[in-house]
Protein backbone atom coordinates (compact mmCIF):
# COMPACT_ATOMS: atom_id res chain seq x y z
CA UNK A 1 0.00 0.00 0.00
CA UNK A 2 1.58 3.78 -1.27
CA UNK A 3 1.53 6.59 1.35
CA UNK A 4 -0.42 9.46 -0.15
CA UNK A 5 0.32 13.06 0.59
CA UNK A 6 -2.49 15.15 0.35
CA UNK A 7 -1.00 19.41 -0.73
CA UNK A 8 -3.55 22.17 -0.59
CA UNK A 9 -3.02 26.11 -1.83
CA UNK A 10 -4.55 28.01 -3.35
CA UNK A 11 -3.50 29.35 -7.24
CA UNK A 12 -0.28 30.59 -7.59
CA UNK A 13 0.82 30.02 -4.35
CA UNK A 14 3.70 27.38 -4.74
CA UNK A 15 2.20 23.87 -4.91
CA UNK A 16 3.34 22.68 -8.76
CA UNK A 17 6.40 24.47 -8.32
CA UNK A 18 7.57 22.34 -5.01
CA UNK A 19 8.80 19.55 -7.59
CA UNK A 20 11.27 22.04 -8.70
CA UNK A 21 13.92 20.43 -6.77
CA UNK A 22 13.33 16.30 -8.11
CA UNK A 23 15.86 15.05 -10.78
CA UNK A 24 14.39 14.33 -13.87
CA UNK A 25 14.19 10.70 -13.55
CA UNK A 26 12.91 10.78 -9.63
CA UNK A 27 8.96 11.63 -10.35
CA UNK A 28 6.39 10.76 -12.80
CA UNK A 29 3.57 13.23 -13.15
CA UNK A 30 -0.03 12.80 -14.18
CA UNK A 31 -0.93 16.49 -15.54
CA UNK A 32 -4.99 16.64 -14.50
CA UNK A 33 -5.09 19.99 -16.47
CA UNK A 34 -2.67 19.62 -18.99
CA UNK A 35 -0.93 22.64 -18.10
CA UNK A 36 3.04 23.75 -18.53
CA UNK A 37 4.47 23.18 -15.29
CA UNK A 38 6.11 27.07 -13.86
CA UNK A 39 9.69 25.87 -13.92
CA UNK A 40 11.50 23.81 -16.86
CA UNK A 41 12.03 20.22 -16.33
CA UNK A 42 11.50 17.01 -18.06
CA UNK A 43 9.79 14.63 -16.11
CA UNK A 44 7.57 11.96 -17.28
CA UNK A 45 4.22 13.11 -17.52
CA UNK A 46 1.19 12.16 -18.72
CA UNK A 47 -1.65 14.24 -19.48
CA UNK A 48 -5.28 11.93 -19.48
CA UNK A 49 -7.70 13.00 -21.67
CA UNK A 50 -10.98 15.00 -20.96
CA UNK A 51 -13.40 12.59 -22.12
CA UNK A 52 -11.53 9.21 -20.10
CA UNK A 53 -9.52 11.46 -17.48
CA UNK A 54 -10.10 8.75 -14.56
CA UNK A 55 -9.58 5.87 -16.66
CA UNK A 56 -6.38 7.25 -17.79
CA UNK A 57 -5.64 8.36 -14.10
CA UNK A 58 -5.86 5.02 -13.16
CA UNK A 59 -3.91 3.43 -15.72
CA UNK A 60 -1.34 5.67 -15.54
CA UNK A 61 -0.79 4.83 -11.68
CA UNK A 62 -0.42 1.15 -12.79
CA UNK A 63 1.79 1.62 -15.49
CA UNK A 64 4.67 3.67 -13.86
CA UNK A 65 7.50 1.94 -11.69
CA UNK A 66 8.63 5.62 -10.58
CA UNK A 67 8.73 5.70 -6.54
CA UNK A 68 7.24 9.42 -6.43
CA UNK A 69 4.37 9.89 -8.47
CA UNK A 70 2.59 13.43 -8.29
CA UNK A 71 -0.95 14.27 -9.50
CA UNK A 72 -1.40 17.91 -10.28
CA UNK A 73 -4.64 19.94 -9.82
CA UNK A 74 -6.87 17.06 -8.26
CA UNK A 75 -9.27 19.27 -8.14
CA UNK A 76 -9.91 18.95 -12.12
CA UNK A 77 -10.99 15.46 -11.75
CA UNK A 78 -13.92 16.23 -10.26
CA UNK A 79 -14.77 19.72 -12.30
CA UNK A 80 -14.26 18.69 -15.87
CA UNK A 81 -16.66 16.01 -16.08
CA UNK A 82 -19.09 17.89 -14.24
CA UNK A 83 -18.65 20.26 -16.66
CA UNK A 84 -18.60 17.65 -19.67
CA UNK A 85 -21.63 16.57 -18.44
CA UNK A 86 -23.56 19.90 -17.50
CA UNK A 87 -26.36 19.40 -19.47
CA UNK A 88 -27.36 16.34 -17.67
CA UNK A 89 -29.99 16.38 -14.63
CA UNK A 90 -30.46 13.58 -11.95
CA UNK A 91 -28.41 12.44 -9.36
CA UNK A 92 -26.58 9.86 -11.38
CA UNK A 93 -24.00 12.23 -12.97
CA UNK A 94 -22.98 13.48 -9.22
CA UNK A 95 -22.59 9.89 -8.16
CA UNK A 96 -20.41 8.79 -11.10
CA UNK A 97 -18.05 12.02 -10.85
CA UNK A 98 -17.59 11.76 -6.97
CA UNK A 99 -17.49 7.81 -6.96
CA UNK A 100 -14.61 8.31 -9.82
CA UNK A 101 -12.72 10.63 -7.55
CA UNK A 102 -13.13 8.20 -4.38
CA UNK A 103 -11.34 5.56 -6.66
CA UNK A 104 -8.45 6.88 -7.51
CA UNK A 105 -7.61 7.79 -4.33
CA UNK A 106 -8.34 4.04 -3.05
CA UNK A 107 -6.38 3.23 -6.02
CA UNK A 108 -3.28 3.89 -4.40
CA UNK A 109 -3.47 1.26 -1.55
CA UNK A 110 -2.66 -1.00 -4.49
CA UNK A 111 0.41 0.31 -5.54
CA UNK A 112 3.95 -0.91 -3.81
CA UNK A 113 4.31 0.14 -0.08
CA UNK A 114 8.04 2.56 -0.99
CA UNK A 115 5.44 4.48 -3.48
CA UNK A 116 4.66 7.93 -2.21
CA UNK A 117 1.58 9.54 -4.21
CA UNK A 118 1.21 13.37 -3.80
CA UNK A 119 -2.35 15.07 -4.36
CA UNK A 120 -1.59 18.50 -5.66
CA UNK A 121 -5.21 20.67 -5.45
CA UNK A 122 -6.67 23.86 -4.78
CA UNK A 123 -8.74 24.52 -1.25
CA UNK A 124 -11.95 26.57 -0.68
CA UNK A 125 -13.43 28.55 2.10
CA UNK A 126 -16.20 27.37 3.96
CA UNK A 127 -18.82 30.23 5.42
CA UNK A 128 -16.91 30.19 8.48
CA UNK A 129 -13.83 30.43 6.66
CA UNK A 130 -12.98 27.39 7.34
CA UNK A 131 -10.13 25.69 4.74
CA UNK A 132 -10.71 22.44 3.12
CA UNK A 133 -9.80 20.44 -0.55
CA UNK A 134 -11.84 22.09 -2.97
CA UNK A 135 -14.79 19.63 -4.35
CA UNK A 136 -17.92 19.73 -6.32
CA UNK A 137 -21.22 18.04 -4.84
CA UNK A 138 -21.98 17.55 -1.33
CA UNK A 139 -21.60 13.67 -0.92
CA UNK A 140 -17.40 13.53 -0.35
CA UNK A 141 -18.02 16.43 2.32
CA UNK A 142 -20.89 15.10 4.43
CA UNK A 143 -20.40 10.99 3.71
CA UNK A 144 -16.71 11.11 3.49
CA UNK A 145 -13.91 13.56 4.71
CA UNK A 146 -11.31 13.46 2.28
CA UNK A 147 -8.72 14.82 4.09
CA UNK A 148 -9.09 11.94 6.57
CA UNK A 149 -8.23 9.28 4.18
CA UNK A 150 -4.65 10.86 4.29
CA UNK A 151 -1.96 11.29 7.15
CA UNK A 152 -0.17 14.19 6.15
CA UNK A 153 -2.12 17.12 4.83
CA UNK A 154 -0.04 20.27 3.82
CA UNK A 155 -0.67 23.75 3.05
CA UNK A 156 1.12 25.93 0.92
CA UNK A 157 1.64 29.56 2.80
CA UNK A 158 3.50 32.92 1.19
CA UNK A 159 4.46 35.01 3.63
CA UNK A 160 6.94 38.24 2.88
CA UNK A 161 6.93 37.30 -0.84
CA UNK A 162 8.64 33.76 0.39
CA UNK A 163 6.52 30.29 -0.14
CA UNK A 164 6.41 27.71 2.90
CA UNK A 165 4.43 24.56 3.37
CA UNK A 166 2.47 24.47 6.56
CA UNK A 167 2.58 21.47 8.81
CA UNK A 168 0.81 22.25 11.64
CA UNK A 169 -2.70 22.57 11.87
CA UNK A 170 -4.08 26.27 12.65
CA UNK A 171 -7.62 25.52 13.96
CA UNK A 172 -9.18 26.96 10.84
CA UNK A 173 -7.78 24.19 7.79
CA UNK A 174 -7.22 20.42 7.44
CA UNK A 175 -3.72 20.79 7.63
CA UNK A 176 -1.80 17.69 10.05
CA UNK A 177 1.28 15.72 10.25
CA UNK A 178 2.22 12.52 12.27
CA UNK A 179 3.95 13.82 15.29
CA UNK A 180 8.01 14.68 15.53
CA UNK A 181 7.68 14.52 11.69
CA UNK A 182 8.05 17.85 11.34
CA UNK A 183 9.43 20.83 14.17
CA UNK A 184 8.39 24.00 13.50
CA UNK A 185 5.23 24.80 12.07
CA UNK A 186 6.73 25.98 8.59
CA UNK A 187 9.21 24.53 6.41
CA UNK A 188 10.59 25.35 3.08
CA UNK A 189 8.33 24.94 -0.22
CA UNK A 190 10.30 21.54 -1.13
CA UNK A 191 8.36 18.77 -2.10
CA UNK A 192 11.96 16.72 -2.98
CA UNK A 193 12.75 17.49 1.34
CA UNK A 194 9.43 16.01 1.98
CA UNK A 195 9.67 12.81 0.52
CA UNK A 196 13.15 12.29 2.06
CA UNK A 197 11.74 13.21 5.41
CA UNK A 198 8.23 10.91 5.27
CA UNK A 199 10.75 8.04 3.76
CA UNK A 200 13.10 8.63 6.57
CA UNK A 201 9.80 8.83 9.33
CA UNK A 202 8.64 5.27 8.05
CA UNK A 203 11.85 3.69 6.85
CA UNK A 204 10.11 3.01 3.64
CA UNK A 205 12.79 1.63 0.81
CA UNK A 206 16.19 3.07 0.75
CA UNK A 207 15.95 6.43 2.66
CA UNK A 208 18.54 8.94 3.75
CA UNK A 209 19.79 8.59 7.92
CA UNK A 210 18.81 9.95 10.48
CA UNK A 211 21.92 12.24 10.56
CA UNK A 212 21.60 13.20 6.98
CA UNK A 213 18.00 14.30 7.63
CA UNK A 214 18.60 16.36 10.39
CA UNK A 215 20.88 18.67 8.37
CA UNK A 216 18.11 18.61 6.31
CA UNK A 217 15.21 19.68 8.61
CA UNK A 218 17.91 22.31 9.68
CA UNK A 219 18.11 23.82 5.77
CA UNK A 220 13.95 23.50 5.35
CA UNK A 221 12.96 24.75 8.82
CA UNK A 222 11.42 28.38 9.01
CA UNK A 223 10.83 29.19 13.01
CA UNK A 224 10.32 32.47 11.52
CA UNK A 225 6.88 31.82 10.51
CA UNK A 226 4.73 31.77 13.27
CA UNK A 227 1.26 29.97 13.72
CA UNK A 228 -1.19 32.19 13.94
CA UNK A 229 -3.33 32.81 16.73
CA UNK A 230 -6.88 30.80 16.04
CA UNK A 231 -10.38 32.18 17.32
CA UNK A 232 -10.36 33.53 21.35
CA UNK A 233 -12.92 31.71 23.60
CA UNK A 234 -13.89 34.04 26.58
CA UNK A 235 -11.75 33.13 29.64
CA UNK A 236 -13.30 32.13 32.63
CA UNK A 237 -12.12 34.07 35.50
CA UNK A 238 -9.47 32.79 37.65
CA UNK A 239 -9.89 34.89 40.75
CA UNK A 240 -11.49 32.83 43.04
CA UNK A 241 -14.75 34.06 44.57
CA UNK A 242 -15.44 35.22 47.69
CA UNK A 243 -18.04 33.36 49.68
CA UNK A 244 -20.06 34.91 52.60
CA UNK A 245 -19.57 33.35 56.02
CA UNK A 246 -23.35 33.35 56.15
CA UNK A 247 -25.01 32.88 53.44
CA UNK A 248 -27.85 36.40 52.88
CA UNK A 249 -31.81 35.77 52.90
CA UNK A 250 -33.44 38.40 50.84
CA UNK A 251 -35.94 40.17 52.80
CA UNK A 252 -39.21 40.61 52.04
CA UNK A 253 -41.82 43.01 51.90
CA UNK A 254 -43.94 42.67 55.19
CA UNK A 255 -47.72 42.68 55.28
CA UNK A 256 -49.46 45.66 56.90
CA UNK A 257 -52.34 44.52 58.79
CA UNK A 258 -55.74 46.21 58.26
CA UNK A 259 -57.02 47.80 61.62
CA UNK A 260 -60.60 46.96 62.05
CA UNK A 261 -61.93 50.48 62.62
CA UNK A 262 -60.81 51.09 58.86
CA UNK A 263 -62.46 48.13 57.13
CA UNK A 264 -65.17 49.56 59.20
CA UNK A 265 -64.93 52.63 57.53
CA UNK A 266 -64.57 51.55 53.95
CA UNK A 267 -67.41 49.40 54.42
CA UNK A 268 -69.44 52.54 55.22
CA UNK A 269 -67.88 54.32 52.41
CA UNK A 270 -69.13 51.80 50.01
CA UNK A 271 -72.55 51.73 51.37
CA UNK A 272 -72.77 55.56 51.07
CA UNK A 273 -71.57 55.69 47.35
CA UNK A 274 -74.29 52.64 46.70
CA UNK A 275 -76.90 54.47 48.68
CA UNK A 276 -77.59 56.86 46.09
CA UNK A 277 -77.66 54.76 43.11
CA UNK A 278 -80.48 52.68 44.45
CA UNK A 279 -82.12 55.79 45.99
CA UNK A 280 -81.97 56.81 42.08
CA UNK A 281 -83.45 53.82 41.49
CA UNK A 282 -86.72 53.94 43.44
CA UNK A 283 -87.55 57.66 42.87
CA UNK A 284 -87.60 56.31 38.64
CA UNK A 285 -89.88 53.43 39.42
CA UNK A 286 -92.18 56.37 41.58
CA UNK A 287 -92.40 58.37 38.58
CA UNK A 288 -93.10 55.71 36.39
CA UNK A 289 -97.02 56.51 35.02
CA UNK A 290 -99.38 53.90 35.75
CA UNK A 291 -100.82 51.88 33.56
CA UNK A 292 -104.33 52.46 32.83
CA UNK A 293 -107.09 49.30 33.49
CA UNK A 294 -110.10 48.83 31.86
CA UNK A 295 -113.21 48.39 34.21
CA UNK A 296 -114.55 45.00 34.88
CA UNK A 297 -117.90 44.44 32.79
CA UNK A 298 -120.68 43.63 35.36
CA UNK A 299 -122.35 40.67 33.88
CA UNK A 300 -126.26 41.39 34.02
CA UNK A 301 -129.12 38.87 35.86
CA UNK A 302 -132.50 37.99 34.85
CA UNK A 303 -133.83 39.80 37.53
CA UNK A 304 -132.03 43.17 36.07
CA UNK A 305 -133.75 42.50 32.64
CA UNK A 306 -137.06 41.85 34.18
CA UNK A 307 -137.93 45.79 34.81
CA UNK A 308 -141.60 47.59 34.20
CA UNK A 309 -141.89 50.19 31.29
CA UNK A 310 -142.23 53.47 32.76
CA UNK A 311 -145.24 55.95 31.83
CA UNK A 312 -144.71 59.29 30.94
CA UNK A 313 -146.64 60.47 33.96
CA UNK A 314 -143.72 59.32 36.14
CA UNK A 315 -141.83 61.65 34.04
CA UNK A 316 -141.03 65.02 35.99
CA UNK A 317 -141.07 67.11 33.35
Amino acid sequence: MAQKVLVLGDSGTGKSASMRNFNEGEVFVINSAGKPLPFRSHFETVTPSFNTLTRDIMQALKSTNKKVIVIDDVQYILSFPMMRRIKESGWDKWNDIQGDFFNIIQACDDLLEDVIVYFLSHLQRTDDGHEKIKTVGKMLDEKITIEGLFTVVLKTIVSDGKYYFQTQNSGMDTVKSPIGMFDTYAIDNDLKYVDAKIRNYYEIGDHVSDAEIKELDQEAAKPDVEKPEGRKRRSRSTEPKVMDAEPKVEEQPKRRRRKVSDEKEEVKQEEQEQAPAEDAKEEAAAEKPKRRRRKQRTELTEEDMNFEPISDDDIPF
